[in-house]
């Protein structure tokens, strides 16, 4: 299928149509009767870029291939496998690619959106495919005990994969989701869910000390169909613990456009150890701006929520906007040198690479 169908087939979704909120709370601003919104920009204006202008545009003027090779590929022998299996005190982070992560801290294994599938695609024979090697599977992976779901898209949560989760041995993980995203849950057979608002907080027990988990507001939208644009919430996370006696901070900034949430965001928690930020899938931007960040924008947000470390995401997997998969790995460098950011501060991964953040005796 050419990549114009497959984008099409992928984001259809941009459709409008009315829907009930049964979560409405009129008290708060994002809330709708009929979905949710953003704080700072208005997904339900009349004059919202147009989806079939771009597929247009696309299908005259065809954007360049992906070069799958650039992206890279981290090299696991038995041993490093068998490791990432073991229990561990450090804090640490595994990437699997696009937004999908493995977070460990205080003995309590999150992932953040895992998509393990072989397509972002409401359907298993069409739709954007992965281009890259699946580095790790769940079964090279420790028992996960809480899964973090930024929102609804077919690239963030994966059916398959949520379901093999939820099968794991040992009982499956909590799912930690967006307002309405617990309908979708249920729908599925999942019962072990916890719904959560925009600055909504709870602690979860770990080996180490407790976890305090936030969900936090990011500029974005959600869809599983034409029908229900904008019907559950989106956002991101934030984690924050005690770690051998000392603070540590982790934060996920879930699928975003750039906006004025993230300032917010800083001067609330101030700053953190560690942000996972999506850098991928941002042309073309007349399209793209209002809902995905470009490179420039992902320092930005570094430096807006005052993270220490960050880690781009969103890309070398899936092609789903016109930007190549692998772009970041020239558009990041360029943009850290225009904002002054070190080199070191702002990384991007290989698939399967893991980063200890913070060793623990």
């Amino acid at each position: 299928m050419g990549l114009r169908w497959a984008g099409a087939l992928a984001l259809l979704a941009l459709a409008a149509c009315g829907t009930v909120n049964p979560d409405f709370n009129p008290d708060r601003p994002h809330h709708r009767a009929d979905g949710f919104n953003n704080r700072y920009h208005d997904n339900f204006a009349a004059d919202a870029p147009s989806f079939w202008r771009w597929q247009w545009e696309r299908w005259r003027n065809p954007p360049p291939p992906s070069r799958p090779e650039r992206v890279p590929v981290a090299a696991l022998d038995a041993a490093q496998r068998q490791a990432l299996k073991a229990p561990t005190a450090d804090v640490s982070v595994t990437w699997l690619g696009h937004a999908s992560a493995l977070w460990r801290i205080n003995g309590l294994n999150l992932l953040t959106d895992p998509h393990l599938g072989e397509r972002a695609s409401p359907v298993a024979f069409a739709g954007p495919r992965r281009e890259t090697p699946l580095p790790l599977g769940l079964a090279d992976l420790p028992r996960i005990d809480v899964v973090l779901i930024s929102h609804n898209h077919y690239d963030h949560l994966d059916r398959g994969t949520v379901l093999a989760l939820q099968a794991q041995p040992g009982g499956p993980p909590l799912f930690v989701v967006p307002l309405g995203v617990d309908r979708w849950m249920a729908d599925q057979g999942i019962r072990s869910v916890r719904k959560m608002d925009w600055w909504d907080r709870f602690d979860h027990p770990a080996p180490a000390g407790a976890v305090s988990i936030h969900f936090v507001p990011a500029q974005h939208w959600s869809s599983r169909s034409p029908f229900d644009r904008s019907a559950t919430l989106w956002g991101g996370f934030v984690l924050q613990a005690q770690v051998s006696g000392s603070p540590w901070s982790m934060y996920f900034a879930g699928d975003t456009g750039y906006s004025a949430d993230f300032a917010d965001i800083g001067r609330r928690f101030g700053g953190f150890d560690f942000a996972q930020i999506p850098v991928g899938c941002y042309l073309p931007r007349w399209f793209m701006k209002d809902q995905h960040v470009n490179e420039d924008e992902a320092v930005r947000i570094h430096q807006d929520v005052g993270s220490r470390l960050s880690m781009g995401v969103h890309w070398g997997s899936f092609r789903l906007c016109d930007d190549p998969i692998e772009a970041p790995l020239d558009g990041l460098p360029a943009a850290r040198q225009r904002a002054g950011v070190a080199d070191r501060a702002f990384f991007l991964p290989a698939l399967g690479e893991t980063r200890v953040l913070r060793p623990v005796p």
